[in-house]
């Protein structure tokens, strides 16, 4: 049975009423626990909400644990490229032009990831760093990016399963709501093993967002989303692409 189109408004009114009213309610409880929250904006606010199904308790627990991981992690506020030698000599990940929804749109040529000497946590630091380039980047109003991950030439010794699963749990834990969507592209048949690794680690809203698209169908999946001017020009497109420490 159909929904009319006045149930569905009064749907929507219903369910924006409700978030206004958790918002309220969630952020008398973590200033409590922690002032600094003052200085967070609604929108965050209710990010953490809906990644919680709206339920003040998880979500308020989720939000105070982000604050003390931010400040433990990024105690400057930013991350420094500098502090990300290897990872940027790799030139794997680029930040250019926006999808037809205006969200942020990123490239990551997985094939040029490779172990190093800086290890995990300079991986992570380095993830922390594009993820705020990211959200610089974001227009008024927006709050998800999207995320091609092009798997051409990847083989087993651009396997790195702990890199992979540090990424998902900082993007799961600590930016919640912010992936609006994820096309994998040029995914080789050896890549499936160590996706079967990872996939149960992926929550359920997260695998939603994620994309394996076709080669034969590659252009025409990403033009549904994003406008050829903004496509990188080796998917169709007309923008080169820029690395991210030049963004």
């Amino acid at each position: 049975m159909m929904m009319s189109s006045n149930n569905m408004e009064c749907s929507a009114k219903s369910k924006e009423e409700e978030e206004i009213t958790k918002i309220s309610l969630m952020r008398s409880l973590v200033e409590t626990q922690d002032p600094s929250s003052k200085e967070v904006d609604d929108m965050t606010i209710r990010r953490f909400l809906r990644a919680r199904e709206l339920d003040v308790e998880k979500a308020s627990s989720m939000f105070l644990k982000y604050l003390k991981w931010r400040r433990s992690f990024v105690p400057n506020g930013f991350i420094s490229p500098s502090e990300l030698t290897h990872e940027i000599q790799q030139n794997k990940m680029f930040l250019q032009g926006s999808d037809k929804k205006g969200r942020p749109t990123s490239v990551l040529l997985a094939a040029r990831h490779f172990q190093h000497n800086g290890g995990l946590d300079e991986f992570k630091r380095f993830i922390v760093y594009i993820f705020d380039k990211i959200l610089a980047r974001m227009p008024p109003g927006q709050d998800k990016f999207i995320v091609i991950g092009d798997l051409e030439g990847w083989g087993y010794a651009n396997c790195d399963i702990r890199a992979y699963l540090a990424a998902l749990s900082l993007l799961q834990d600590y930016y919640p709501e912010r992936l609006g969507k994820m096309f994998i592209v040029h995914a080789p048949y050896v890549f499936m093993a160590a996706w079967k690794i990872v996939h149960p680690f992926i929550d359920v809203k997260t695998r939603k967002k994620i994309v394996f698209v076709e080669n034969k169908s590659l252009k025409s999946t990403l033009l549904e989303e994003i406008d050829e001017s903004q496509l990188p020009e080796m998917y169709g497109g007309t923008l080169p692409l820029i690395p991210s420490q030049d963004s």
